[in-house]
């Protein structure tokens, strides 16, 4: 058997995807709502910097899954009103969060909060 292939032929052995000639970037599936299926994880998660996982174990703050859900919606909120840098304020825990990076970027809980100014914040979203 020759490997040479011939046109409108295949080769036995090739597998994946087959392309023409023609160099046709791929478009990512988008859903209704034009957000890519990328950006939408990227929308769910809640990151958190070495820094916030450090000061949450120091401080003893264990966050659960339906409230960690709940700080993510409430950086959704902050985005959607063009937030940059937030203070999440979510029962007695304060949160810094860098809103288009989703990152938690420090934690604090009601001991360390005391006679703290908060700076370089642009909008503040409260949790309940």
């Amino acid at each position: 058997m020759s490997d040479r292939m011939l046109i409108g032929h295949l080769t036995t052995g090739r597998t994946g995807p087959l392309q023409g000639s023609r160099n046709i970037p791929r478009q990512p599936e988008q859903p209704d709502n034009g957000v890519t299926f990328e950006e939408m994880l990227a929308r769910q998660q809640l990151k958190f910097s070495h820094h916030a996982e450090m000061r949450l174990q120091q401080r003893g703050i264990v966050l659960k899954p339906e409230q960690l859900d709940k700080i993510a919606s409430a950086v959704e909120q902050a985005a959607a009103k063009g937030a940059k840098d937030s203070l999440v304020l979510f029962r007695d825990i304060a949160m810094i969060v860098n809103v288009p990076n989703r990152t938690v970027v420090t934690a604090m809980d009601e001991s360390s909060m005391k006679e703290h100014v908060f700076t370089q914040i642009d909008s503040a979203v409260v949790v309940r």
